[in-house]
């Protein structure tokens, strides 16, 4: 049971982290666009890849925190600190992600599975992004860091991740004649590291 609870919060999670238009799913759309669909789906399976690794690691941190709740309370306030300067950084210095992709970025011959790894590599957010929703779910006595448990949330981030990517390249493909507004993702990471924080300062007002 803990199995089939920790693969379907993985999933769900990993799924909704990818909605908001980010580098990774608008590129494999956009590679999806020009390339092929192919090779849309190689460089998501790269992604995926990378993504699997990093959920793993948060996880096994996430254990360690969730075995030490001493040093959570201390965490918290660096979490706090690090996600208010990261909102601030996202709304108000970060250039506009709205931009168009470079042209030589997709002439580029590189392989697209090893360029979605690579790429995903870049995007750190998952860390703490899943030691934030395993250490929560957990406290709900939904989420267990117990083996299989673990693998079953790693192996759902990935199929997560990849079924969010095959709408972003589906949905593309059928609207690549059409003209879309360009979107800030800065904006939506900004807002959601913003309400991160607050409900952070909210729990450590409520501890202390």
């Amino acid at each position: 049971m803990t199995f089939i609870a920790n693969f379907i919060i993985g999933f769900l999670a990993a799924f909704v982290g990818v909605i908001p238009p980010g580098l990774l799913n608008m590129s494999a759309a956009k590679i999806s666009m020009k390339e092929g669909r192919k090779k849309g789906l190689l460089f998501s399976i790269g992604v995926c890849v990378t993504v699997m690794i990093q959920t793993y690691v948060a996880l096994i941190f996430a254990r360690f925190l969730d075995q030490h709740p001493e040093y959570v309370d201390f965490l918290q306030k660096v979490a706090l600190g690090i996600f208010i300067c990261i909102t601030i950084y996202f709304l108000f210095i970060a250039k506009d992600t709205g931009r168009p992709i470079p042209q030589d970025m997709n002439r580029s011959k590189t392989n697209r599975f090893f360029a979605g790894m690579l790429l995903a590599v870049l995007n750190l957010l998952p860390l703490p992004y899943w030691v934030y929703i395993s250490i929560t779910f957990s406290g709900f006595g939904w989420f267990t860091f117990e083996q299989p448990g673990i693998w079953a949330a790693v192996l759902a981030s990935g199929l997560g991740t990849f079924a969010m990517l095959i709408v972003y390249v589906q949905f593309f493909r059928r609207k690549e004649e059409k003209p879309r507004a360009n979107l800030n993702m800065n904006y939506i990471i900004g807002f959601i590291t913003a309400v991160i924080s607050i409900i952070t300062f909210v729990k450590i007002l409520n501890d202390f």
